[in-house]
């Protein structure tokens, strides 16, 4: 069933959001003050740390449908041939293919709650998540909906499921890999995921407008489950961020 980590396990953060959004940037952003604040913060990255099957995956994309590997930027873009390619037989493997990281992202969660020491001091940002793959089927269409509520039904929801909205122009400029008209479609299909999942958007704005949206609700969230049996005296003393929050490093 689909779960919100009890209380007093570690925080699990994701982010998610189409490419050149800036989920970098903010994940970064977040783990610094976390760390200077005393949290301890552990990242995962979901395509390197709990997808099955990445190499055969990569290869499709690159060997395939003849699409290029790496990281595309204004200086050297790339076009990129995998979650834009579209037909009713990828779409068949792809929600098997979803199924199996669930199975994944089920254990590798369970492993990193067996590592436990003062749960309530750790935090685990997930650097995309099952949502990201679920963003990339026509959630529109009642059949590909009815498989991302079932999906999501066995997913280990986070404490804070995060999408960072984006204009797909801006993030394309930032970030050329995807054609444009893939990026707008594919920040629709975000926006309704989030709608159906319970994500939190984060509008487009600039990075330090939109880190202190992300530290407003981190910090909510972590008051609300310190909140548990404890005095407004102790809860004053134990607040998350002290001081003004700034993007500087």
């Amino acid at each position: 069933m689909n779960q919100t980590l009890p209380e007093k396990r570690p925080l699990l953060i994701s982010f998610s959001g189409i490419d050149g959004a800036g989920k970098s940037t903010q994940i970064a952003l977040l783990r610094d003050i976390l760390q200077s604040s005393g949290q301890q913060v552990q990242l995962v990255t979901f395509w390197d740390d709990v997808v099955a099957l990445k190499s055969f995956r990569e290869d499709l994309g690159h060997k395939v449908f003849k699409g290029d590997k790496g990281v595309g930027s204004p200086e050297a873009p790339i076009h990129r041939r995998d979650k834009n390619v579209q037909s009713p037989l990828l779409t068949c493997m792809r929600m098997a293919l979803y199924a199996l990281d669930l199975l994944s992202l089920r254990r590798t969660v369970k492993k990193l709650l067996r590592a436990n020491p003062r749960a309530e001091d750790r935090v685990v940002i997930f650097d995309r998540f099952l949502y990201d793959e679920l963003a990339n089927l026509q959630v529109d269409r009642s059949f590909h909906r009815l498989y991302v509520r079932a999906i999501l039904r066995f997913i280990p929801k986070p404490g804070l499921a995060f999408v960072l909205d984006a204009d797909p122009d801006t993030a394309f400029a930032r970030k050329p890999e995807y054609p444009l008209e893939f990026l707008r479609s594919n920040r629709m299909a975000y926006l309704r995921l989030a709608a159906i999942a319970g994500m939190a958007v984060i509008p487009p704005s600039s990075a330090e407008l939109a880190h202190r949206e992300i530290c407003r609700k981190v910090e909510e969230r972590k008051h609300a489950l310190l909140s548990k049996g404890k005095t407004g005296h102790e809860l004053r003393d134990e607040r998350l961020f002290s001081g003004p929050v700034s993007t500087s490093t």
